[in-house]
């Protein structure tokens, strides 16, 4: 089963459908789920970004999956460096962050809460891609309410990073400023 499922993996292109065909096959099969984490964060593996692109679109479906495995994904973000793997795993971040404080389904440990805000942070300041960064600020506002220091801190990175970001960067930033400002 894992030879096979690598072999697919290795063929997934970057197109939707594609990627959602794989992503339905381990629906199907959830036994498949476990070699999919497993290959996330196997760091030296070339298809380490085309397994988080297909934990993404199982994760809008199938989040709660991901329980079991949440120490090991909280703990191993930090260490991603492709950027095609540091976008999908920063959506995951997100979804989780919307589960554990809007939604109230899955619960984050304090720990995970840190690890993440430490990886959000990470993003945030370092030179990834602006997608990641947007959906670390989205998770970063979450977690503010949970850890009272973030939003001040928050606040000074996108007043200082506004102008140097794209409109889509930009865009976020007056969104969560504004919603930060709202709160004094």
């Amino acid at each position: 089963m894992e030879v096979e499922f690598e072999k697919k993996l290795n063929s997934v292109t970057g197109h939707r459908a594609n990627r959602q065909q794989l992503a339905n096959e381990v629906l199907e099969n959830k036994e498949i789920f476990l070699v999919l984490t497993q290959y996330c964060f196997q760091f030296s593996n070339k298809s380490v970004p085309k397994a988080f692109w297909i934990l993404e679109l199982l994760c809008y479906q199938k989040l709660e999956w991901l329980v079991p495995h949440l120490d090991l994904f909280c703990s191993k973000i930090k260490n991603l460096t492709q950027d095609s793997a540091i976008r999908p795993a920063a959506k995951i971040v997100l979804l989780l962050t919307i589960s554990h404080f809007k939604k109230k389904e899955i619960l984050l440990t304090e720990n995970q809460l840190q690890q993440i805000t430490e990886t959000c942070f990470d993003w945030l300041l370092t030179d990834t891609k602006v997608a990641s960064k947007c959906y670390a600020i989205r998770s970063l506002y979450l977690i503010g309410h949970h850890f009272d220091w973030i939003h001040p801190e928050l606040k000074i990175i996108l007043e200082k990073e506004y102008t140097s970001h794209s409109a889509a960067f930009q865009a976020v930033g007056r969104e969560i400023l504004r919603k930060i400002n709202k709160q004094k």
